[in-house]
């Protein structure tokens, strides 16, 4: 296999999600990935040095793209803030719990310092792909809709219950009862945006 041809490349990143689907992030190797994909492990190692520059770039280049798009669906800067907050709820969960691969390398990226370092290696800024977004909360902010925060802390405090939501549905995912559903979800959205509003 050639590096520079895209089919064959996309066939690796597609091979490295499936087995990550199905096995686990922390069960994927270069050499269990070659025998999948049916090349040798050294085809994979023209193309990505080791098993952390192929997920970094395969975040950064596949996730996070797709991931910006879903999320921000829909959302303008201006709208109501428990509108807008419920559609980025809505919007991320439907998208992760369809992608758990996806999901395993959002994962994987909070806990990497690599990623922060292909970031900016990349000149990536969070701005770059989250404008609309940022930009919702600092008009909320200017409007006193919200309490002032830094824009970090929100993303903290909007996201990680998400995001234990969607690892939580999967751990139910082959119970005898999802306990994860859109009601809940909802539910525990609505609590999250009432403890940031300005009570008037």
């Amino acid at each position: 296999m050639r590096t520079n041809n895209p089919i064959k490349e996309q066939a690796i990143k597609d091979i490295t999600l499936q087995i990550i689907a199905a096995e686990g992030l922390e069960n994927l190797s270069m050499q269990k990935l070659a025998k999948a994909a049916n090349i040798s492990p050294r085809t994979i190692y023209l193309k990505y040095k080791d098993k952390d520059d192929l997920l970094v770039k395969l975040y950064v280049d596949e996730v996070i793209g797709t991931y910006q798009k879903v999320l921000l669906e829909g959302l303008t800067d201006t709208m109501p803030f428990d509108e807008g907050i419920k559609r980025l709820w809505q919007n991320t969960f439907n998208h992760l719990k369809d992608n758990r691969p996806a999901f395993a390398l959002m994962q994987y990226g909070k806990s990497s310092p690599l990623l922060n370092k292909a970031f900016q290696d990349r000149g990536i800024k969070q701005e770059d792909h989250f404008k609309v977004f940022l930009s919702f909360l600092q008009y909320h902010i200017d409007k006193k809709t919200i309490i002032n925060l830094h824009i970090d802390v929100y993303l903290a405090l909007l996201f990680a219950p998400l995001h234990e939501l969607v690892k939580e549905y999967f751990d139910y995912a082959d119970r005898s009862q999802q306990i994860i559903t859109p009601a809940i979800v909802t539910q525990c959205c609505e609590a999250v945006i009432k403890g940031v509003l300005i009570k008037n």
